[in-house]
């Protein structure tokens, strides 16, 4: 029987270590047909706390392996002995925050109630699932809030899947989550059904007529956006390695850059000019006013608190006139606990920065945009927000550097999400790269190529309309949460 036991174990652990290869490897290359047989792993391997640990564990270390890019991180200071180690640890780290997690949610899955749930009756079975993927979305959507980055399930569907992603515009990249779950029970269900010999032919059926259907319904939402309002404007990709960045000769040179980027701009007649994340100092000023209306990232001060900010600066002007500070906080990169041990300027050239609040909104002299600077771009809820208050497109400004193509790639997968989610056109200019332009369908046009200098002129259509998503956010998702609850009680009583 121990024998038996081991193998068993053994198993699941074979199934969870194979299911986070899948699914690591989906979150990479946007391949979502590997999530869903992940996910369907998953559910076997739930059955033990330990094992869904290993599926989360795995999923993040290889979705997150651009992490092993910050070596060597000589340039901020740390010793070269100590900067791979560190770079592993902050890697290992979000591996092993990702396996508690999910961890925690195997352990839901093998309460008392739940338990019998998932070895009952047909209806059971499905309470169980939507209780337990409903759960997940919404994990999504508030970690999105803090500041560790999740490449979560809802986003993997991008860029292979853009009709299922279509779905987004009523619920949201957590809806996709648990849309992705659900879809890997079902096979997981039906590859059960087949082991065992019994009936597996009708389910497998019906749940691929219901795949079927929800893309067709999510390619019926998907917007071309014939508006007829739209706008010029210019993205200027200046291509420098972030560990050159704050040397003396880069220091000197940049502003005579950011003035020819202005001035070239303005000779392809944009409407403005916007440049990626942290390219002008605290409260750095032009060196001469603005030919064109200017966005960039930078850094300012206010009340003695240094901030990451879009700055806009207007036509004429060379100090910035309106700004929208950074919110989400890179721990310990950015923002270093307030402990006395800890020195405030962490592991940053441009010391400890506090954040700004939360409403991603930015009113001024041009169309009302809703803002994210870095990873900011994975809290749909927030661009939603801004967009319900009145923003006619999205700007997502990065530096991705030193990091590799791979997190280009979720990137840009990210703004294909918040495009679909909003029906808003959205422009990506990074430092390195992407600088793209993505339409309301979640289509990318490629502005300039990756890890290339370059100002290139980019067109967006304007929208004031708003998606069910922008309207109700994550309301759809809860009503489902509270609805598999309801239903999980009306079993538990019926069963007392």
């Amino acid at each position: 029987m121990s024998i038996f036991l081991r193998s068993e174990k053994l198993f699941l652990f074979i199934c969870a270590g194979l299911g986070g290869l899948l699914s690591g490897l989906a979150l990479i290359y946007g391949w979502v047909f590997f999530m869903w047989l992940g996910i369907a792993l998953l559910w076997l391997a739930s059955v033990d706390v330990f094992a869904g640990f290993l599926w989360g564990f795995v999923v993040v270390l290889i979705s997150h392996s651009w992490l092993l890019a910050l070596h060597p991180l000589n340039w901020i200071g740390v010793p070269t002995p100590l900067s791979l180690p560190i770079a592993i640890a902050i890697w290992m780290f979000c591996g092993g925050f990702g396996g508690f997690l999910v961890g925690l949610w195997s352990w839901l899955a093998n309460t008392s109630l739940l338990l019998g749930l998932r070895n009952g009756a047909f209806l059971g079975k499905l309470i169980f699932a939507l209780f337990l993927s409903s759960v997940w979305g919404l994990a999504e959507v508030v970690l999105a809030h803090y500041p560790l980055f999740w490449i979560g399930v809802g986003g993997s569907v991008l860029p292979a899947d853009r009709f299922l992603a279509g779905l987004a515009k009523w619920i949201g990249a957590g809806g996709l989550a648990t849309v992705q779950l659900l879809i890997g029970f079902w096979l997981w269900q039906t590859a059960f059904a087949f082991g065992r010999g019994i009936r597996w032919r009708k389910p497998f059926f019906l749940g691929l007529c219901l795949v079927i259907f929800a893309h067709l319904i999510g390619s019926s939402l998907l917007s071309k956006n014939y508006s007829p309002e739209s706008i010029s404007l210019a993205l200027w990709q200046p291509d420098i390695p972030i560990r050159t960045r704050f040397s003396y000769e880069k220091q000197n040179s940049l502003p005579q850059e950011i003035q020819e980027a202005l001035q070239k701009a303005k000779d392809l007649s944009a409407s403005f000019l916007v440049a990626p994340e942290g390219m002008l100092n605290a409260n750095q000023e032009l060196l001469s006013p603005a030919p064109i209306p200017f966005l960039a990232g930078g850094f300012r001060w206010v009340k003695g608190e240094q901030r990451s900010a879009l700055l806009v600066f207007d036509k004429g002007e060379t100090t910035y006139s309106s700004a929208l500070d950074k919110y989400r906080l890179v721990p310990l990169g950015e923002r270093v606990p307030n402990f006395s041990q800890f020195p405030k300027s962490g592991l940053s050239a441009v010391g400890g920065l506090e954040p700004g609040t939360y409403s991603r909104l930015l009113s001024w002299s041009g169309p009302p945009l809703a803002g994210a600077i870095c990873y900011e771009l994975s809290d749909g809820h927030a661009l939603a927000e801004a967009v319900k208050g009145g923003a006619q497109w999205i700007l997502a400004i990065a530096n991705l550097d030193p990091y590799p193509i791979s997190l280009q790639r979720q990137f840009v997968a990210l703004s294909q999400l918040r495009s679909i989610e909003t029906e808003r056109n959205l422009i990506s200019v990074a430092n390195t790269g992407p600088s793209i332009s993505v339409l309301a369908s979640g289509e990318v046009q490629s502005v300039i190529p990756p890890f290339r200098e370059g100002t290139e002129l980019a067109e967006i259509t304007l929208n004031r309309d708003l998606t069910g998503y922008a309207r109700w956010q994550e309301a759809p998702l809860i009503a489902l949460f509270l609805i598999s609850l309801f239903g999980i009680s009306l079993i538990w009583l019926w069963g007392k």
